[in-house]
């Protein structure tokens, strides 16, 4: 009964140019909006909507509670951390080797915490 995860929402001072950024820096699309909302689909049929922010963002830390990051898949790893560079997106961390898995944390435009990775294997 239950699938899984349809989209992910993420609230925004500016929706419009979050779900660009997206589009140019990661090659998601815009694949659906309304009324300032802005659906955003990778390549991969996940899909993160965009929706208009109230009131002023709280500092965040990488282990504070909730939601701490969105894992992007990469098939290559060194060339999508190399395009992120060339991007100008800030990073939170150095990229990391850990038990095979290739991994860096890093910033969209808003600071949401965002993760680029590549499994030698995909989890079970």
């Amino acid at each position: 009964m239950f699938k899984g995860l349809e989209h992910t929402a993420i609230a925004s001072p500016n929706p419009q140019k979050l779900a660009e950024w997206y589009v140019d820096v990661l090659g998601f699309r815009i694949n659906f909006t309304y009324d300032g909302n802005y659906f955003v689909k990778a390549e991969n049929g996940t899909m993160l909507e965009i929706i208009p922010s109230e009131g002023d963002r709280k500092p965040e830390k990488m282990k504070d509670p909730g939601i701490r990051h969105l894992a992007i898949e990469v098939d290559d790893f060194d060339r999508g951390h190399e395009q992120l560079k060339s991007r100008g997106v800030h990073f939170f961390t150095d990229a990391l080797d850990l038990k095979g898995n290739r991994l860096v944390f890093f910033a969209d435009l808003d600071g949401n915490i965002l993760h680029l990775i590549k499994r030698p294997q995909p989890l079970p």
